[in-house]
Protein backbone atom coordinates (compact mmCIF):
# COMPACT_ATOMS: atom_id res chain seq x y z
CA UNK A 1 0.00 0.00 0.00
CA UNK A 2 1.71 3.31 -1.23
CA UNK A 3 1.90 6.43 1.32
CA UNK A 4 -1.55 8.22 2.18
CA UNK A 5 -1.66 11.87 1.12
CA UNK A 6 -2.72 14.28 3.64
CA UNK A 7 -4.64 17.52 2.71
CA UNK A 8 -1.85 19.20 3.79
CA UNK A 9 0.68 17.68 1.52
CA UNK A 10 -1.57 18.98 -1.61
CA UNK A 11 -0.17 21.41 -4.20
CA UNK A 12 -2.66 24.35 -3.23
CA UNK A 13 -2.57 23.76 0.46
CA UNK A 14 -3.83 25.91 2.12
CA UNK A 15 -6.27 26.98 -0.11
CA UNK A 16 -10.00 25.34 1.31
CA UNK A 17 -12.63 25.87 -0.67
CA UNK A 18 -16.28 24.77 0.38
CA UNK A 19 -20.01 24.89 -0.86
CA UNK A 20 -21.55 27.98 0.23
CA UNK A 21 -25.05 27.31 -0.98
CA UNK A 22 -24.87 23.96 0.99
CA UNK A 23 -23.72 25.32 4.28
CA UNK A 24 -26.49 28.75 4.12
CA UNK A 25 -28.85 27.54 5.65
CA UNK A 26 -27.22 25.55 8.70
CA UNK A 27 -25.12 29.31 8.73
CA UNK A 28 -28.35 31.13 9.33
CA UNK A 29 -30.02 28.73 11.56
CA UNK A 30 -26.69 28.46 13.65
CA UNK A 31 -26.93 32.79 13.86
CA UNK A 32 -30.64 32.58 14.65
CA UNK A 33 -30.24 30.12 17.62
CA UNK A 34 -27.33 32.09 19.06
CA UNK A 35 -29.22 35.63 18.55
CA UNK A 36 -31.93 33.75 20.29
CA UNK A 37 -29.53 32.72 23.09
CA UNK A 38 -27.39 36.01 23.83
CA UNK A 39 -30.96 37.74 23.29
CA UNK A 40 -32.43 35.99 26.70
CA UNK A 41 -29.31 36.53 28.30
CA UNK A 42 -29.17 39.96 27.76
CA UNK A 43 -32.46 40.18 29.68
CA UNK A 44 -30.87 38.73 32.76
CA UNK A 45 -29.44 40.92 35.63
CA UNK A 46 -25.57 41.12 35.91
CA UNK A 47 -25.45 38.23 38.51
CA UNK A 48 -27.37 35.32 36.72
CA UNK A 49 -25.50 36.26 34.00
CA UNK A 50 -22.21 35.54 35.78
CA UNK A 51 -23.65 32.09 36.87
CA UNK A 52 -24.45 31.39 33.87
CA UNK A 53 -21.74 31.91 32.28
CA UNK A 54 -19.25 30.51 34.99
CA UNK A 55 -21.47 27.28 34.17
CA UNK A 56 -20.77 27.00 30.62
CA UNK A 57 -16.93 28.17 31.28
CA UNK A 58 -16.19 25.38 33.22
CA UNK A 59 -18.48 23.09 31.38
CA UNK A 60 -16.28 23.73 28.24
CA UNK A 61 -12.87 23.20 30.01
CA UNK A 62 -14.05 20.14 31.72
CA UNK A 63 -15.36 18.45 28.50
CA UNK A 64 -12.42 19.57 26.52
CA UNK A 65 -9.94 18.00 28.58
CA UNK A 66 -12.61 14.77 28.82
CA UNK A 67 -12.20 14.06 25.10
CA UNK A 68 -8.86 14.20 25.62
CA UNK A 69 -9.33 11.41 28.27
CA UNK A 70 -8.09 13.65 31.11
CA UNK A 71 -10.84 14.27 33.89
CA UNK A 72 -10.52 17.67 36.28
CA UNK A 73 -12.47 17.97 39.17
CA UNK A 74 -15.08 20.20 38.87
CA UNK A 75 -15.00 22.45 42.00
CA UNK A 76 -11.54 22.86 41.31
CA UNK A 77 -12.42 24.17 37.53
CA UNK A 78 -14.86 26.60 38.75
CA UNK A 79 -12.96 27.64 41.91
CA UNK A 80 -10.80 28.56 40.13
CA UNK A 81 -12.82 29.78 37.24
CA UNK A 82 -14.36 32.12 40.30
CA UNK A 83 -11.47 33.41 41.84
CA UNK A 84 -9.98 34.68 38.35
CA UNK A 85 -13.23 36.15 37.38
CA UNK A 86 -14.25 37.71 40.74
CA UNK A 87 -17.21 35.80 41.36
CA UNK A 88 -18.03 35.25 44.61
CA UNK A 89 -18.79 31.26 44.72
CA UNK A 90 -18.33 30.48 48.82
CA UNK A 91 -15.77 28.07 49.52
CA UNK A 92 -13.27 27.64 47.47
CA UNK A 93 -11.24 24.34 47.38
CA UNK A 94 -7.45 23.91 46.74
CA UNK A 95 -6.65 24.42 43.15
CA UNK A 96 -3.83 22.06 41.42
CA UNK A 97 -1.33 24.31 39.28
CA UNK A 98 -2.08 21.68 36.52
CA UNK A 99 -6.18 22.82 36.98
CA UNK A 100 -5.18 26.91 37.08
CA UNK A 101 -2.87 26.62 33.90
CA UNK A 102 -5.97 25.31 31.51
CA UNK A 103 -7.96 28.01 33.10
CA UNK A 104 -5.50 30.43 32.25
CA UNK A 105 -5.77 29.51 28.74
CA UNK A 106 -9.22 29.33 28.72
CA UNK A 107 -9.79 33.11 29.71
CA UNK A 108 -7.08 34.46 27.95
CA UNK A 109 -8.89 33.16 24.80
CA UNK A 110 -12.23 33.70 25.49
CA UNK A 111 -11.69 36.92 27.64
CA UNK A 112 -9.30 38.91 25.58
CA UNK A 113 -11.14 37.59 22.27
CA UNK A 114 -10.14 40.70 20.22
CA UNK A 115 -6.41 40.31 20.70
CA UNK A 116 -4.15 38.91 18.24
CA UNK A 117 -2.61 35.36 18.33
CA UNK A 118 0.87 35.52 18.04
CA UNK A 119 3.82 32.98 18.68
CA UNK A 120 4.15 34.29 22.22
CA UNK A 121 0.24 33.80 23.47
CA UNK A 122 0.28 30.38 21.90
CA UNK A 123 3.35 29.22 23.68
CA UNK A 124 2.26 30.40 26.76
CA UNK A 125 -0.77 28.81 26.74
CA UNK A 126 1.35 25.08 25.73
CA UNK A 127 3.19 26.44 28.67
CA UNK A 128 0.20 27.29 30.79
CA UNK A 129 -1.29 23.60 29.94
CA UNK A 130 1.93 21.52 30.75
CA UNK A 131 3.73 23.24 33.74
CA UNK A 132 5.75 20.48 34.45
CA UNK A 133 7.31 20.02 31.33
CA UNK A 134 5.75 16.57 30.83
CA UNK A 135 2.81 15.12 29.46
CA UNK A 136 2.39 12.62 31.74
CA UNK A 137 5.52 10.55 32.29
CA UNK A 138 7.21 11.74 28.91
CA UNK A 139 9.20 15.17 28.90
CA UNK A 140 7.85 17.18 25.59
CA UNK A 141 9.26 20.69 24.11
CA UNK A 142 7.09 23.15 25.88
CA UNK A 143 6.30 26.70 24.99
CA UNK A 144 7.71 25.73 21.57
CA UNK A 145 6.97 24.43 17.74
CA UNK A 146 7.58 20.56 18.45
CA UNK A 147 11.08 19.50 16.89
CA UNK A 148 12.40 17.61 14.07
CA UNK A 149 14.17 15.51 16.54
CA UNK A 150 11.04 14.38 18.00
CA UNK A 151 10.39 12.30 14.94
CA UNK A 152 6.91 12.29 12.45
CA UNK A 153 3.82 13.45 14.53
CA UNK A 154 1.42 10.79 14.10
CA UNK A 155 -2.22 10.35 15.93
CA UNK A 156 -2.26 6.57 16.11
CA UNK A 157 -4.75 4.13 18.03
CA UNK A 158 -4.34 0.37 18.79
CA UNK A 159 -1.94 -2.10 20.39
CA UNK A 160 1.10 -1.46 20.32
CA UNK A 161 2.64 -3.28 17.23
CA UNK A 162 -0.59 -3.01 15.80
CA UNK A 163 -1.10 0.83 15.89
CA UNK A 164 -3.18 2.30 13.12
CA UNK A 165 -2.19 6.01 11.73
CA UNK A 166 -4.59 8.05 11.17
CA UNK A 167 -3.01 11.14 10.57
CA UNK A 168 0.58 12.49 10.23
CA UNK A 169 0.87 16.13 10.36
CA UNK A 170 3.68 18.02 8.37
CA UNK A 171 7.23 17.98 8.91
CA UNK A 172 8.73 20.37 12.22
CA UNK A 173 10.43 22.08 9.75
CA UNK A 174 7.26 23.49 7.90
CA UNK A 175 6.04 24.61 10.95
CA UNK A 176 7.15 28.60 11.05
CA UNK A 177 5.90 29.11 8.19
CA UNK A 178 2.47 27.20 8.42
CA UNK A 179 1.99 28.74 11.50
CA UNK A 180 2.67 32.59 9.97
CA UNK A 181 0.20 31.45 7.54
CA UNK A 182 -2.50 30.59 10.08
CA UNK A 183 -1.41 33.24 12.48
CA UNK A 184 -1.86 36.02 9.77
CA UNK A 185 -5.42 34.55 8.04
CA UNK A 186 -6.83 34.43 11.89
CA UNK A 187 -5.87 37.79 12.64
CA UNK A 188 -6.66 39.27 9.71
CA UNK A 189 -10.19 41.41 9.58
CA UNK A 190 -13.17 38.15 8.31
CA UNK A 191 -13.71 37.56 5.40
CA UNK A 192 -15.90 34.67 5.97
CA UNK A 193 -18.60 34.44 8.60
CA UNK A 194 -17.02 34.84 12.03
CA UNK A 195 -18.75 31.42 12.69
CA UNK A 196 -17.05 29.75 9.98
CA UNK A 197 -14.00 31.23 10.76
CA UNK A 198 -14.21 29.22 14.15
CA UNK A 199 -14.74 25.86 11.88
CA UNK A 200 -12.22 26.68 9.73
CA UNK A 201 -9.96 27.68 12.30
CA UNK A 202 -10.04 24.69 14.51
CA UNK A 203 -9.60 22.61 11.71
CA UNK A 204 -6.56 24.51 10.25
CA UNK A 205 -4.76 24.47 13.47
CA UNK A 206 -5.24 20.62 14.36
CA UNK A 207 -3.87 19.75 11.14
CA UNK A 208 -0.43 21.97 11.27
CA UNK A 209 -0.79 19.83 14.62
CA UNK A 210 2.47 22.29 15.92
CA UNK A 211 3.00 20.81 19.25
CA UNK A 212 4.04 17.81 20.73
CA UNK A 213 0.95 17.53 23.01
CA UNK A 214 -2.19 19.82 23.45
CA UNK A 215 -3.27 20.80 19.74
CA UNK A 216 -6.97 19.29 20.56
CA UNK A 217 -7.06 21.69 23.43
CA UNK A 218 -5.48 24.48 21.73
CA UNK A 219 -7.57 24.23 18.91
CA UNK A 220 -10.98 24.11 20.37
CA UNK A 221 -9.72 27.23 22.84
CA UNK A 222 -9.02 29.04 19.51
CA UNK A 223 -12.41 28.11 18.07
CA UNK A 224 -14.12 29.28 20.89
CA UNK A 225 -12.10 32.42 20.67
CA UNK A 226 -13.30 33.23 17.02
CA UNK A 227 -16.85 32.42 18.60
CA UNK A 228 -16.09 34.87 21.01
CA UNK A 229 -15.39 37.43 18.66
CA UNK A 230 -18.73 36.44 16.72
CA UNK A 231 -20.76 36.26 19.87
CA UNK A 232 -19.11 40.13 20.90
CA UNK A 233 -19.40 39.26 24.11
CA UNK A 234 -16.60 37.68 26.93
CA UNK A 235 -19.09 36.27 28.45
CA UNK A 236 -19.67 32.51 27.68
CA UNK A 237 -23.05 30.99 27.62
CA UNK A 238 -23.05 27.98 25.58
CA UNK A 239 -20.20 25.11 24.86
CA UNK A 240 -18.79 23.94 22.01
CA UNK A 241 -16.67 21.54 23.51
CA UNK A 242 -19.30 20.08 25.82
CA UNK A 243 -21.12 19.08 22.45
CA UNK A 244 -18.26 17.74 21.22
CA UNK A 245 -17.40 15.52 23.58
CA UNK A 246 -20.99 14.37 23.29
CA UNK A 247 -20.48 13.39 19.62
CA UNK A 248 -16.18 12.42 20.06
CA UNK A 249 -16.56 9.57 17.77
CA UNK A 250 -17.81 11.34 15.02
CA UNK A 251 -15.82 13.94 15.69
CA UNK A 252 -12.30 12.30 15.30
CA UNK A 253 -13.91 10.27 12.35
CA UNK A 254 -15.34 13.63 10.49
CA UNK A 255 -11.54 15.49 11.58
CA UNK A 256 -10.13 12.40 9.38
CA UNK A 257 -11.73 11.91 6.80
CA UNK A 258 -11.18 15.66 5.88
CA UNK A 259 -7.67 15.27 6.59
CA UNK A 260 -7.13 12.44 3.84
CA UNK A 261 -9.57 14.77 2.09
CA UNK A 262 -9.18 17.19 -0.80
CA UNK A 263 -9.46 20.94 -0.25
CA UNK A 264 -13.49 21.22 -0.12
CA UNK A 265 -13.76 21.10 3.42
CA UNK A 266 -17.63 21.45 3.28
CA UNK A 267 -18.15 18.24 5.01
CA UNK A 268 -16.14 19.55 8.37
CA UNK A 269 -17.88 22.77 8.16
CA UNK A 270 -21.54 21.13 7.84
CA UNK A 271 -20.76 18.84 11.21
CA UNK A 272 -18.85 21.62 12.81
CA UNK A 273 -22.22 24.00 11.92
CA UNK A 274 -24.69 21.06 12.87
CA UNK A 275 -22.69 20.10 16.12
CA UNK A 276 -22.91 24.24 17.05
CA UNK A 277 -26.61 24.26 16.90
CA UNK A 278 -26.78 20.98 18.90
CA UNK A 279 -24.77 23.06 21.15
CA UNK A 280 -27.06 25.92 21.65
CA UNK A 281 -29.64 23.33 22.41
CA UNK A 282 -27.89 22.12 24.92
CA UNK A 283 -26.99 25.26 26.12
CA UNK A 284 -30.50 26.08 26.14
CA UNK A 285 -31.76 23.27 28.70
CA UNK A 286 -28.59 23.96 31.33
CA UNK A 287 -29.11 27.34 31.64
CA UNK A 288 -32.32 27.09 32.17
CA UNK A 289 -31.59 24.91 34.94
CA UNK A 290 -28.66 27.35 36.24
CA UNK A 291 -31.45 30.06 36.28
CA UNK A 292 -34.27 27.68 38.27
CA UNK A 293 -31.16 27.35 40.63
CA UNK A 294 -30.97 30.82 40.46
CA UNK A 295 -34.39 31.84 41.11
CA UNK A 296 -34.97 29.13 43.59
CA UNK A 297 -32.07 30.76 45.94
CA UNK A 298 -33.31 34.49 45.55
CA UNK A 299 -36.59 33.26 47.46
CA UNK A 300 -34.33 31.25 49.57
CA UNK A 301 -31.66 33.37 50.95
CA UNK A 302 -34.16 35.33 52.94
CA UNK A 303 -35.18 32.12 55.02
CA UNK A 304 -33.29 31.48 57.93
CA UNK A 305 -31.34 28.69 56.76
CA UNK A 306 -28.19 26.71 58.23
CA UNK A 307 -24.51 25.90 56.49
CA UNK A 308 -26.32 21.69 56.00
CA UNK A 309 -29.30 22.59 55.24
CA UNK A 310 -27.78 25.09 52.41
CA UNK A 311 -25.77 22.17 51.10
CA UNK A 312 -28.48 19.80 50.90
CA UNK A 313 -30.74 22.30 49.08
CA UNK A 314 -27.87 22.59 46.02
CA UNK A 315 -27.84 19.14 46.03
CA UNK A 316 -31.56 18.72 45.66
CA UNK A 317 -31.63 21.14 43.20
CA UNK A 318 -28.45 19.56 40.89
CA UNK A 319 -31.31 16.63 41.08
CA UNK A 320 -29.64 14.46 43.72
CA UNK A 321 -30.39 10.47 43.15
CA UNK A 322 -33.04 8.92 44.61
CA UNK A 323 -35.32 10.04 47.31
CA UNK A 324 -34.39 12.14 50.31
CA UNK A 325 -35.09 10.69 53.81
CA UNK A 326 -34.30 11.82 57.28
CA UNK A 327 -31.61 8.97 56.98
CA UNK A 328 -29.98 10.10 54.05
CA UNK A 329 -30.02 13.27 55.11
CA UNK A 330 -28.28 12.48 58.11
CA UNK A 331 -25.93 10.60 55.94
CA UNK A 332 -25.21 13.88 53.43
CA UNK A 333 -25.13 16.39 56.25
CA UNK A 334 -22.66 14.42 58.71
CA UNK A 335 -25.03 14.44 61.59
CA UNK A 336 -27.42 12.68 63.54
CA UNK A 337 -30.87 11.36 62.93
CA UNK A 338 -32.35 13.81 65.17
CA UNK A 339 -29.86 16.86 63.88
CA UNK A 340 -31.33 16.08 60.44
CA UNK A 341 -34.90 15.48 61.79
CA UNK A 342 -35.03 18.95 62.99
CA UNK A 343 -33.06 20.36 59.85
CA UNK A 344 -36.09 18.86 57.96
CA UNK A 345 -39.01 20.36 59.98
CA UNK A 346 -37.51 23.40 59.47
CA UNK A 347 -37.44 23.30 55.89
CA UNK A 348 -40.75 22.15 55.93
CA UNK A 349 -42.00 24.72 57.76
CA UNK A 350 -40.00 27.07 55.43
CA UNK A 351 -42.19 25.74 52.62
CA UNK A 352 -38.57 24.88 51.01
CA UNK A 353 -39.42 21.16 51.27
CA UNK A 354 -42.78 19.15 50.56
CA UNK A 355 -43.10 15.70 52.15
CA UNK A 356 -44.12 13.15 49.41
CA UNK A 357 -47.33 11.61 49.50
CA UNK A 358 -47.55 7.93 51.20
CA UNK A 359 -47.27 6.31 54.24
CA UNK A 360 -44.84 4.14 55.57
CA UNK A 361 -41.88 3.85 58.32
CA UNK A 362 -39.63 6.09 55.87
CA UNK A 363 -41.10 9.42 54.99
CA UNK A 364 -39.85 10.90 52.21
CA UNK A 365 -39.41 14.58 50.75
CA UNK A 366 -39.01 16.77 47.77
CA UNK A 367 -37.92 20.50 47.08
CA UNK A 368 -41.29 22.19 47.21
CA UNK A 369 -41.56 24.05 43.70
CA UNK A 370 -41.48 27.40 45.07
CA UNK A 371 -40.10 28.01 48.51
CA UNK A 372 -44.02 29.93 49.83
CA UNK A 373 -43.36 32.59 51.83
CA UNK A 374 -45.69 34.23 54.05
CA UNK A 375 -47.28 38.05 52.89
CA UNK A 376 -46.55 36.41 49.31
Amino acid sequence: MGHMTYIHELKEWPKFHWDEAALAPLLADSRHRQGRLLGNMEALGFRLRSEASLTMLTADIIKSSAIEGEFLEPQQVRSSLAQKLGIDIGGTPPVSRHVEGIVEMMLDATQKYTDPLTRERLFSWHAALFPTGHSGMRKITVGNWRAPAAGPMQVVSGALGREKIHFEAPAAQRLDTEMAAFMDWFNAPPCTDPVLKAALAHFWFVTIHPFEDGNGRIARAIADMALARADGTMERFYSMSTQIEAERKTYYQILESTQKGNLDITPWLKWFLECLGRAFERATGTLAGVLHKARQWDHLNQAPINARERELINRLLDGLEGNLTTSKYAKLAHCSTDTALRDIQNLLDLGVLAKNPGKGRSTCYRLADQPQKEGL
